[in-house]
């Protein structure tokens, strides 16, 4: 309904749309006319019974709206005299001088460089990197666990927790990892995380200071590189051979003290580090007083024989921090991961990881110790390591034969991706064109190197591909897409 010119100021133009809150609508409408000067400051406001007569509304309406413009200071009573328009001048809105403006600070610049993209968009398809198979997880089995937790929770559960995490969780992950890795470790060793992504993060905080020179493989993961460099890092980057990182290279680098790395499944490569390497390193560590990331991202997926020792096991100078998750696992948007940390960094971890975000929500952490205590998630791993296998075996069977610039497809014994070399980086960038344009995702080995300290001729070219996140069908038919796409 439009209001008729008889208030004391012009508020025409204001209509208010039934099934929606009309007291919201009203001080919308007029918090918009004072922000933009058409009810200008000093405006004497109609009473509420002549604004309700006006509107058709009732006078608790009207009241409700100019109450929080009341509370919000947009409007002021004078005693005995009205309601009129708060003198905003002084707060009035003011058109930033960019030539002005303050330079950002060295944190906002080094974020500029350092950033993850967005991931890509809609469900898996071939040959995404990094996500496991969703269409085995048991949902059924989850969504009934969770109901049980929140149906009749455990109130000494729902208040402010452990910034470390659930502690029954951290227990259930000590015994799994005393199992299935044969890490000997204390449940107070574990910090529950976001994923692996933060467990980085919170090492680059707690072990970086500005300037420092921390060693990352070459190629390596980006992700890794990024949140080490915004907490001040140089990165040196070191080669991988097919033996891993390595060490001489490593030892050859004066000044450094940290060293991040994938052993059991090198990305984006796909090697493993040899018994020699791990050896060695954990010499470089105590050496130089020096700490080891050790990321092991899918060290679940291990095709002949069992997992790998990590190097935390073989660890006895406590100069490894082992970072696990959940989502290769499970999915990726679960965002559960976990470190195990030397008892001495533990409690500055869980302390640092406080003033963050305080401590993961609760119900995840619940849920997901209550899968692994009733067994779920041990048959799970069994389910979704076979699974993996076979997608594995269906990409090698049907891979096309004698595409130009490409080598021979390499034994894949751990993992959800595979690394083929190709010529040059010209035929890598021509080969994820045409995959992309049939639908099909691969990744470039080339952009998994360090630009600013690898010079273009020393970047080798390949493609990336992951085989675990569609079923045989779908691999099948990408992989005739691509045989049509690439052929010359």
């Amino acid at each position: 309904m439009t209001v008729a010119p008889l208030l004391p100021v012009d508020l025409s133009g204001i209509h208010l749309k039934p099934g929606r809150a009309l007291a919201r609508q009203l001080y919308e409408a007029l918090r918009e006319r004072i922000l933009d000067a058409r009810l200008p400051s000093g405006a004497r406001l109609p009473a509420s019974r002549d604004l309700a007569g006006v509107l058709g509304i009732s006078r608790n309406t009207v009241t409700r709206a100019l109450d929080q413009l009341y509370a919000e200071g947009y409007i002021q009573g004078r005693v005995g005299d009205g309601t009129y328009v708060a003198d905003l001048a002084a707060i009035s809105p003011v058109t930033p001088n960019t030539a002005d403006s303050p330079a950002p600070s060295a944190a906002v610049q080094q974020l500029e460089n350092h950033y993850l993209p967005l991931p890509p968009a809609g469900a898996p398809r071939a040959f995404r990197v990094g996500v496991p198979a969703f269409d085995l997880f048991p949902f059924e089995t989850w969504a009934r666990l969770s109901a049980k937790f929140w149906r009749k929770p455990d109130f000494a559960r729902l208040g402010y927790g452990d910034p470390a995490g659930d502690r029954k969780l951290r227990e259930l992950i000590a015994a799994y990892l005393r199992n299935s890795r044969g890490l000997p470790c204390d449940p107070a060793q574990i910090v529950i995380t976001c994923g692996a992504q933060q467990a980085i993060s919170l090492c680059a905080q707690l072990l970086v200071q500005h300037g420092d020179k921390v060693a990352v493989e070459n190629p390596g993961y980006r992700a890794a590189g990024h949140a080490l460099a915004v907490a001040g890092a140089q990165l040196q980057g070191i080669e991988v051979d097919a033996d891993g990182l390595n060490t001489a290279q490593l030892a050859g680098v004066e000044n450094c003290r940290l060293v991040y790395l994938t052993p059991s499944h090198q990305y984006p490569t796909g090697v493993t580090l040899s018994l020699q390497r791990r050896l060695e390193l954990l010499e470089w560590a105590e050496r130089n007083d020096g700490w080891i990331i050790e990321d092991d991202y899918d060290g679940e997926y291990r095709y002949n024989g069992t997992p790998l020792a990590p190097l935390a096991a073989l660890d006895r100078q406590g100069r490894v921090l082992y970072v696990g998750t959940f989502c290769k696992i499970t999915f990726p948007a679960l965002r559960l991961g976990y470190l195990l940390l030397p008892p001495a960094l533990a409690q500055a971890f869980s302390r640092r990881r406080a003033l963050d975000i305080r401590h993961s929500e609760i119900g995840t952490q619940a849920v997901m110790a209550e899968f692994i205590s009733s067994g779920h998630f041990q048959r799970h791993i069994r389910r979704m390591r076979t699974a993996a296998r076979s997608r594995r075996d269906t990409l090698l069977a049907h891979w096309p034969k004698n595409i130009r610039g490409c080598a021979a497809m390499p034994a894949v014994d751990a993992g959800l991706h595979l690394c083929v070399r190709v010529s040059s980086v010209e035929r890598e960038r021509e080969l994820i064109e045409r995959a992309a344009n049939v639908g099909v995702e691969v990744n470039g080995l080339s952009s998994y190197w360090l630009p600013e300290s690898t010079p273009p001729e020393a970047q080798r070219a390949g493609l990336v591909l992951g085989f675990a996140a569609v079923a045989e069908p779908d691999i099948e038919r990408a992989l005739q897409a691509l045989s049509r796409a690439w052929a010359d």
